[in-house]
């Protein structure tokens, strides 16, 4: 039907023709019917590899204790530095992650020995130290990477390893005076070393009775009968004929093993009880609340089993288990090096970003990873081993990143998850949701908590890839 209307003619003056509306419009229909909705999205929620690949151990107490066998080696801890536009200074605290000053606690003296570094600035291919010269100082590596290169049987040059960040070189010097280098220090990249000198530190030992006992106590612990992972021996007889005397033999502890308390994760959703009672079709919105905060705290669990400063898998691996990319860019050998620090590997993961990179190099090189099936899903394989991504592995400003390669299971002295099983008002194991009350405004309240931790039960069950540069080659 069309209406017509004919205004007075004049100047300029159209006839406009109005057309009246045949049928219901689709924004008035929408006034008596529904529509088909999807449950409320999340882009936080990610595949969780780690979670699901962990294996979890009831803590029934809510404490793990890791026993091991006696150890005399400390750990190889990484040092810290303050810059100051161009100068750098050692942190003196950090000097007791020097083997030989591990559990140093005498503050005035690791100032002291702080104050006595000397900066020496380093340019890409300058030799730090000379193979065979008398070692005569302590480097810690401020900044930068440096070759610690040998000398191979038939005389060729062989890289030993790479040092980066806060490592250090030459500490054979703080119990010993009078050895050789048995290698050549280059730098491959510049950077910054600091440096003291071994009269330097002779003539502070002289003057201070603590580190003098320190680094007498370092050295009985360091001449005492030890594997090579620095347990302590358990003497054997083997390969012997006739009548003999057997040898005596017992396995020393830790005094004081490794501890793990169970850490927690834990919100409060709050819920109008007038959208609970008259909201909840076609979907119940309290379930659908706790559905994406329970999502919400999984994700940030398996952020913690990574980072957490005290029990996570990054801070608490060791950093004989550390290595250094040869090149910047994850290379097949860089990973093959990594899968060789320990005697089987069941798990890589690493930032999806540092995937890909690899992956580039892979393509570099003509080497295409093969993959498996994980739980329906095709992952790549690096010699056997899935990797897995995991976004929860740090990104740096610099664009750099890690790759995590480990054991895991309590039969296999690896990494485990831990967490409590049976918990009141359990919803998910280990995580609960409990009924708080409501409130003076008729506001619902639910403490949803998890409960979780990780245990690595020897050193070499985790080892990290550090410093995967992420950018194109040439980028």
């Amino acid at each position: 039907m069309t209406v017509e209307t004919e205004p007075t003619p004049g100047p300029g003056s159209a006839i406009v023709q109005v057309r009246a509306q045949l049928s219901l419009s689709t924004t008035a229909a929408r006034n008596l019917a529904t529509t088909t909705k999807s449950k409320p999205q999340m882009q936080e929620i990610t595949s969780r590899w780690l979670l699901k690949m962990l294996p979890w151990v009831q803590v029934s107490a809510g404490t793990y204790r890791v026993n091991r066998r006696l150890s005399y080696a400390p750990g190889r801890g990484r040092v810290s530095f303050a810059k100051t536009g161009a100068a750098v200074t050692v942190i003196a605290p950090s000097l007791a992650e020097v083997p030989a000053l591990r559990g140093f606690e005498d503050e005035e003296v690791l100032a002291e020995l702080a104050r006595r570094f000397v900066q020496r600035d380093f340019a890409q291919g300058e030799v730090l130290v000379q193979e065979g010269a008398p070692i005569e100082e302590v480097f810690l590596i401020a900044h930068g990477k440096v070759d610690r290169i040998g000398t191979g049987k038939y005389g060729e040059v062989t890289v030993l390893g790479t040092l980066a960040d806060g490592d250090h070189v030459g500490d054979e010097a703080i119990t010993e005076g009078g050895g050789s280098w048995p290698y050549t220090v280059k730098a491959s990249t510049s950077g910054v070393a600091m440096a003291l000198s071994w009269p330097v530190l002779q003539e502070l030992i002289g003057r201070s009775e603590s580190l003098r006992e320190q680094l007498l106590g370092f050295a009985a612990d360091a001449a005492q009968a030890q594997n090579e992972h620095g347990e302590a021996e358990i003497d054997l007889a083997a390969g012997r004929q006739g009548e003999y005397e057997l040898p005596g033999a017992f396995v020393d502890y830790e005094l004081r093993p490794r501890e793990y308390e169970l850490s927690v994760a834990q919100t409060v959703l709050k819920v109008h009880s007038r959208v609970a009672d008259l909201y909840n079709q076609p979907m119940n919105q309290t379930e659908e609340q706790l559905r994406l905060t329970i999502e919400a705290l999984r994700e940030r669990q398996e952020h913690e089993i990574i980072n957490n400063p005290e029990f996570g898998l990054l801070g608490n691996t060791d950093f004989d288990q550390r290595i250094q990319t040869r090149v910047g860019a994850p290379t097949p050998d860089d990973l093959d090096e990594l899968l060789s620090m320990r005697r089987d590997t069941d798990y890589l993961f690493a930032h999806p970003r540092a995937i890909a990179a690899f992956e580039r190099e892979c393509n570099r090189v003509g080497v295409y990873p093969s993959t498996v099936d994980v739980l329906g899903k095709q992952r790549p394989t690096w010699r056997g081993v899935p990797i897995f991504p995991c976004n929860k592995i740090p990104v740096s400003d610099q664009q750099t990143s890690a790759f995590i390669a480990m054991r895991v299971g309590e039969d296999n002295q690896g990494v485990v998850g831990l967490t409590q099983i049976g918990i009141p008002d359990e919803v998910e194991p280990g995580l609960n949701v409990r009924f708080m009350g409501i409130d003076e405004k008729a506001i619902a309240s639910y403490l949803v908590s998890t409960y979780y931790s990780a245990a690595v039960l020897v050193p070499d069950a985790i080892g990290v890839l550090e410093n995967v540069e992420l950018g194109h080659a040439g980028s």
